[in-house]
């Protein structure tokens, strides 16, 4: 059994009082065990549902492909600046631009700075330590779910474990039920 439980002291502009982030077995419940999955979500970008978005707290900035801001018909928002990103092995690319896109995550929108690249990727979208500071995500690979205060209380997003499995060809092909993450 395992269980985590984060208080959010500091920044009590969102949080109820006594709402604390908590991860428990329940919070684990549909998936299949054990795993070693990325977490993956789908989020409300500019108006336009994204899948395979990954959760990246290893990530400085945060990333979205250029073709899917065409897709979003966004590429007028796009400031061209040419930036230069390391990846872990010390290759890097270089920005198309950046732009400012709102976000939407179980009601709580948030104007959101990415990083535009022009790249070949199996992600559409990573979230990394700008969002996920910002937004008071504290997410849960065990778990596949991500947590974040709101005015409403906490709110969650569940992974998609099977998207990342159907990513992922290293982990061995299993059937997922598609049972919805509850609370």
């Amino acid at each position: 059994m395992s269980k985590v439980t984060v208080t959010h002291r500091k920044r009590l502009r969102q949080v109820l009082d006594g709402d604390s982030i908590t991860f428990d077995d329940e919070d684990a419940y549909s998936l299949v065990i054990p795993h070693n999955d990325a977490l993956l979500i789908s989020l409300l970008v500019h108006d336009t549902n994204v899948k395979r978005v990954l959760i990246d707290p290893g990530s400085s900035v945060n990333i979205i492909l250029l073709r899917v801001v065409n897709e979003m018909q966004a590429n007028d928002k796009v400031i061209p600046k040419a930036r230069s990103l390391s990846g872990f092995d010390n290759s890097s690319i270089i920005t198309k631009g950046e732009v400012v896109l709102a976000m939407f995550a179980e009601g709580v929108i948030k104007d959101t700075k990415f990083q535009v690249i022009d790249a070949d990727m199996t992600y559409n979208i990573i979230m990394g330590r700008p969002w996920i500071q910002d937004m008071d995500v504290v997410p849960s690979t065990l778990h596949q779910v991500i947590k974040f205060p709101s005015q409403w209380g906490i709110r969650q997003i569940c992974g998609d474990q099977q998207a990342s499995r159907s990513i992922n060809s290293v982990v061995a092909t299993s059937t997922v039920n598609d049972v919805a993450c509850e609370k």
